[in-house]
């Protein structure tokens, strides 16, 4: 085993939360060694479509949009699960300060430029939800470097704004036309959108900075001295295993554990569709932190979503999926009873409820609809064409329901008074007429009610797909792990959706994902700067 090297600050991953805090600490003046398991740089923030949600940001003061951390505090608050308050108020105070200082940092020390777009927090009417000015996302970049991207399912022609603004799941083709000259452009000026355009920024920012990256370099566990200081890390690199002494400390960006089969089956039991992640997620981050006695934390929480088979015969696809917004398509659990208002914000967390004993109450879950859906969606018929048995198909609702295995005559009950309420226009179940799914500002979605009553009759699955898990080592508002006897293990912080992530399952926003995360590396890269500065006046000290 090779050793000697040493650094100020070693980063596990290479996603936005990795590379935000290698930015801050570089910046600051430390040296900055990035370690990533994979070929790629990026993790899921590359695959991502950019979304990032940062309450009172600049662009928002910019606009006249009023905001303060105090409202974005309230609004945290407001929308957390009951009880999450004791242990993560003061989480969500440090996010909520840091956030805007962590965009401002960026866009001064990158090529990275953020513009608002058009969404408000979708659980409004909550204490502190702003109608506008805490969506962002990044615009095209064309970055400095030929940066090995983590490549992705969705297209990257397309910005996040762009998307938005277009409708591009209904009418693909004429939306590319309209769009040609400026996709063209893009393409020969080698301009990147969306989650790589994020990445590629940070990275040039990161290089600029000094921080060094090595692929192909898979962390195997940390260097610790005593019970309660980490050192280093020990890493498998071209077939040799290597040390590392990080002077300051080590931040874990590792992502979350929904390929370790074993963690997601403990903690997701029930069946779920695809994983949306690099295969890289199988928790590393979170077992070698448990090995360094960390106290673990919301282990049952994910970014869960609906999911199409993007890759063919692979088990990942992309998320941004729409067709459960359409207004003749509700969702059925395995009772064949429709359970949640099918346009609610936090779909994710009505797909995982649990029962008494932690099992799924609802899964397996189908999206019933009829052939007008498959009209106005060309997408949706081309996934259907690529991957064969996966969307179902019949010409009576018996006979889906009998290739289901749903209770006989449920889903014909359940399908027959949602079209009662389509002919009054009032969801008596879960008052989906008064919903507004994301926002008016996103076109892709159609809304409303319209009845299920056009043979053939489909069915598609509509089980849990991951994005990523967000269980994982707890720290304080500095990002500092704690040990399960509640001290902190020096030297060792933690950011992502590798860590007990204070907002869970259920979101407060598309961007809660991106936003929180870059925050969170910004506050360890912060926190190993106080670290670095502390480390050095006690070194003096002992010197005079």
């Amino acid at each position: 085993m090779s050793g000697g090297r040493q650094c100020d600050v070693l980063v596990i991953g290479s996603g936005g939360a990795a590379l935000s805090a290698a930015l801050r600490a570089a910046v600051g003046g430390l040296s900055v060694l990035v370690l990533e398991k994979s070929a790629w740089l990026g993790g899921t923030t590359a695959m991502s479509g950019g979304a990032t949600w940062v309450p009172a940001n600049h662009h928002a003061l910019a606009a006249g949009l009023a905001d303060s951390s105090q409202e974005a505090l309230d609004y945290l608050r407001a929308s957390a699960p009951e009880g999450w308050q004791a242990s993560e108020d003061t989480l969500w105070q440090a996010l909520a300060q840091q956030a805007p200082l962590m965009l401002a940092f960026i866009e001064q020390h990158s090529a990275l430029r953020f513009a608002l777009t058009p969404e408000g927090d979708p659980l409004w009417p909550l204490p502190g939800a702003k109608q506008q000015g805490r969506m962002l996302a990044p615009m095209p970049l064309q970055p400095q470097c030929p940066w090995r991207l983590r490549p992705t399912p969705l297209p990257r022609l397309f910005s996040y704004h762009e998307l938005l603004t277009s409708d591009l799941w209904h009418r693909p083709i004429r939306t590319y036309l309209r769009a040609l000259p400026r996709l063209l452009r893009r393409q020969w000026r080698g301009e990147l959108t969306k989650g790589a355009a994020l990445v590629a920024g940070l990275l040039d920012g990161c290089q600029a900075a000094g921080c060094e990256f090595i692929t192909e370099a898979a962390v195997q566990g940390l260097l610790m001295r005593g019970s309660h200081q980490i050192t280093g890390v020990r890493y498998r690199h071209q077939g040799e295993e290597r040390e590392i002494e990080a002077r300051c400390g080590v931040v874990i960006a590792s992502g979350g554990f929904e390929w370790d089969a074993q963690q997601r089956q403990q903690h997701f039991p029930g069946p779920y569709d695809f994983i949306a992640s690099p295969r890289d997620n199988s928790g590393d981050g979170q077992r070698m932190a448990e090995s360094a006695g960390a106290q673990l934390a919301h282990m049952d929480q994910a970014n869960i979503g609906g999911g199409i088979p993007a890759a063919p015969g692979q088990p990942w696809s992309g998320l941004s999926v729409f067709f459960h917004y359409e207004p003749n398509a509700i969702l059925v659990d395995r009772h064949g009873q429709r359970f949640t208002n099918e346009f609610v914000f936090n779909l994710g967390a009505a797909l995982d409820a649990r029962d008494a004993q932690g099992l799924p109450r609802h899964l397996p879950v189908w999206l019933i609809s009829d052939a007008r859906l498959l009209r106005r969606a060309p997408l949706l018929r081309y996934y259907r064409w690529r991957t064969p048995g996966w969307l179902r198909q019949a010409a009576t609702l018996t006979q889906l329901a009998q290739q289901l295995a749903l209770p006989a005559g449920a889903l014909e009950a359940s399908v027959a008074r949602f079209n009662h309420s389509c002919a009054r226009g009032i969801d008596e179940d879960f008052s989906r007429h008064l919903s507004a799914a994301h926002g008016k500002a996103d076109r892709r979605l159609q809304g409303g009610l319209a009845a299920i009553c056009h043979a053939p009759f489909i069915a598609i699955p509509f089980n849990r797909t991951f994005l990523a898990t967000k269980g994982g080592p707890r720290t304080d508002a500095s990002g500092n792990v704690l040990h399960r006897d509640g001290r902190p293990l020096a030297g060792l912080y933690c950011a992502g959706a590798a860590m007990a992530n204070p907002i869970g399952s259920k979101a407060v926003s598309a961007g809660t994902t991106l936003g929180p995360n870059l925050t969170w590396g910004y506050i360890c890269g912060s926190s190993l700067l106080a670290r670095h500065q502390a480390l050095t006046e006690e070194a003096r000290l002992c010197t005079a």
